[in-house]
């Protein structure tokens, strides 16, 4: 279950499992609020049924014939386990999930509370207290549920993200026209929200936009901050030097673009984007929040600056600029770990893993 089925992280990992689990053993739905979108397309295209809920409030006339229509649908096709992916789908799949009877129900937690919207906050503790299992998409959001949400640690079951290798992988730096005369390529891609620190990034570029010949930073998506962050690259005169893109279905080719990937969140999970930039061979750089860390080791796979502190984000930009074999070290050694270690299909198989030893014990 999750609320939409276009851009988002949460939305990639829920088709990416749904398409690759095994079918001898399952057969998935998926129920959104919103049934449209390119992540719909591919889940119909391989076959996985769509059950929309259109809803405007949990609150509303809409939400009750919700209800009754995902009743009918849960016994129609004798649906044993619900897995809400997102945070409204935690809210009102897992306790509506448990009123109907649902033998296995497991709610998500893939983002710290602080960037839950604050109505939702208290309704997540709930639904992660009403289910069966809580799944975490690493140890970082483990640990917030164990020390924050008091869960207990029996219940928490650890999928990590999973990456499609075959759509992020090494291949070949082509630069976009505007980019074209680059000397070197920082960059971001992601939804420009608050929690992303975006500004971070753009105050530690304009202290090393010099120390090498043609730097250009690329920041790639959309997102409420839009013009905060455009505002603030004028203030810093990066004007020329900073390009700022809309969001895009084909993010692999702007990450053979970028030569450094830079992930500056103040707070974040497993993050999908931090794994598609190393699987495309971008040297990584990230904040050392949330599952950060558990991707990017420090001078093997990449480089971990104090989050929020441009001063040291702008040292270790300098460090990769500046020593071609190091960054090319460092790229390379993070893309062969994630497509060892975080693949899709190890993501299928351990999320299949959770939902049999559930189901056994259900039984």
């Amino acid at each position: 279950m999750t609320r939409t089925l276009g851009h988002g992280g949460t939305e990639r990992q829920l088709t990416e499992i749904a398409v690759s689990l095994n079918r001898d053993l399952f057969t998935p739905h998926v129920c959104c609020v919103h049934g449209q979108g390119f992540r719909a397309d591919e889940l119909r295209q391989h076959g996985v049924a769509i059950l929309e809920l259109p809803m405007t409030s949990m609150l509303s006339r809409q939400c009750f014939s919700g209800i009754v229509r995902l009743r009918r649908y849960l016994r129609q096709h004798r649906i044993r386990l619900v897995h809400a992916f997102d945070t409204p789908m935690n809210v009102f799949g897992v306790p509506v999930a448990k009123l109907l009877g649902v033998p296995v129900v497991l709610s998500s937690q893939r983002c710290h509370e602080d960037v839950i919207w604050p109505l939702y906050r208290r309704p997540t503790r709930v639904a992660n207290f009403l289910a069966d299992g809580v799944v975490a998409n690493c140890r970082a959001m483990e640990q917030h549920l164990l020390r924050d949400y008091s869960v207990p640690a029996d219940k928490i079951h650890i999928c990590p993200n999973g990456l499609d290798t075959a759509v992020f992988h090494p291949a070949p730096r082509v630069r976009p026209a505007t980019l074209r005369d680059a000397g070197l390529v920082i960059g971001s891609v992601c939804v420009l929200r608050p929690e992303k620190g975006l500004a971070t990034l753009l105050e530690a570029f304009a202290l090393v936009r010099h120390v090498r010949a043609g730097m250009k930073l690329a920041i790639v998506g959309s997102g409420p901050q839009r013009e905060l962050l455009g505002t603030r690259s004028r203030e810093l005169g990066l004007e020329g030097d900073c390009l700022f893109y809309p969001s895009t279905d084909d993010v692999p080719s702007w990450l053979h673009a970028i030569d450094v990937f830079v992930l500056p969140s103040i707070s974040e999970a497993l993050s999908n984007s931090l794994m598609e930039a190393m699987g495309c061979e971008c040297c990584a750089i990230a904040s050392d929040v949330g599952g950060n860390p558990e991707l990017v080791r420090p001078g093997e796979t990449g480089l971990l600056f104090k989050s929020g502190d441009a001063a040291d984000l702008a040292r270790q930009i300098q460090l990769v600029a500046l020593d071609d074999v190091l960054r090319n070290q460092l790229a390379k050694a993070g893309a062969e770990w994630v497509s060892t270690n975080r693949s899709q299909a190890a993501s299928a198989r351990r999320m299949e893993a959770i939902y049999l030893e559930l189901l056994d014990s259900s039984e």
